[in-house]
Parts: C-alpha cells; structure tokens; sequence
C-alpha cells in the first residue's frame, strides 16, 4: 500500500475496513482508528487529511476538529453523518471541517471528497514552502536594506524613502539595488510579492 494519506477515524469497524478497501481500489494508502483518542497521539506527524464519523464514543468528530485546531494541525478533515446529524455537521463545517458527507453515501461521493481534500492539502503545504522560502530570502537583507524595501513595497518613491530614513536618494538606489540582488527579485512586482508571500507588506 502506498504511503498513508487516508486517516479514517471510526468506531464502526464495518465502515473502517470499507473505507480502507474503497481506498486502496484508487491506491490511495489509508489507515484506519477505532477512536479520536488513538489518532491523538499521532496527529502531528499525520499527512493527507482524516475521515471521521461525527459522532463517536469519547471525543467525537467536532470535538477532534477543535482540538486537532488548538494543536496547529491542519489536515482537511471530512466528516461523515446520519440525517439527524446534519445540523451537527454544519457547526463542524464553522468549526473548520473541509466537507461532509451523509450516509448512506457512495464510493463515489467520498473518492471526489478525498480528492479534493487531498489537492487542498497539498496546495496548503506549497503555499507553505513558499512563504518559507520568501522569508529567507528577506532574512539575508539587513536592518537598513529592510526598511528600504519596505519603503518600495509601500509604492513610495525614492526620494520620499530617502526623506522618511534621512539618506539622500542616491543612497536609496544602492540600497534598493542590494535588495533586488540579495532577493532575486527580478523586478518591483517580483518584489512586492515576495514580501506579500512572507507577510511582511
């Protein structure tokens, strides 16, 4: 089975071992809890995203979502829910679950659920690198080179960035070319994205 990417969550062993064999039909490698209580302690190292019942003995899926929320992990989680739950599963829809299904749902409805979960997580953790990388890229530019680019990430014009630090413009030219260097920033909009990237304009 290819790498875990499934993380299904459910006191029903009927419906782990379905979901489980419904997966690996696609080679999409899952693995199956009993409890929210035994998926807890591996959460952290977890990728892909969770299916879980929403309601289950112990700590059920709304209560998994809030606490996977209080411990920074972000897996796409899908719910799945019996017709009287569905109010239910709308509050753990605010409370950040990525979809929800009802039973008595079909292979197709969870195949296109995982799917999507599973694009959005990969797509979180791009965006992810990416920000990380742009930080870095910025961390090498010093206090001074910093505050000039933020300067030109703000759209104000060099002499205005030269009156604001009390250097004279051709010194901001300097600096504003160390910046482009030092970051690679091929142009302005390069720029400005980039610190939009790192959060920091």
């Amino acid at each position: 089975m290819s790498t875990v990417q499934v993380h299904i969550i459910d006191d029903d062993a009927a419906v782990r071992d379905a979901l489980v064999f419904l997966l690996s039909t696609e080679e999409i490698g899952a693995k199956a809890y009993d409890t929210a209580v035994a998926f807890l302690p591996v959460a952290r190292e977890a990728r892909g995203c969770i299916i879980t019942d929403v309601r289950m003995p112990d700590i059920d899926g709304l209560e998994l979502t809030r606490q996977l929320k209080a411990m920074a992990v972000n897996l796409p989680i899908i719910v799945i829910t019996g017709h009287a739950d569905v109010p239910l599963a709308v509050e753990a829809m605010k409370a950040g679950v990525a979809d929800f299904i009802e039973k008595p749902f079909d292979d197709d409805a969870i195949l296109d659920a995982v799917r999507r979960a599973l694009a959005s997580r990969s797509q979180m953790e791009a965006e992810a690198a990416e920000r990380t990388a742009s930080v870095e890229r910025l961390a090498v530019l010093s206090p001074r080179e910093q505050q000039v680019m933020q300067g030109l990430v703000d759209g104000k014009a060099n002499k205005v960035i030269a009156h604001d630090l009390d250097i004279s413009p051709r010194t901001v030219e300097i600096y504003r070319a160390h910046v482009m260097t030092k970051t690679g920033a091929k142009s302005l909009s390069a720029l400005v994205r980039l610190a939009l990237t790192a959060g920091v304009a």
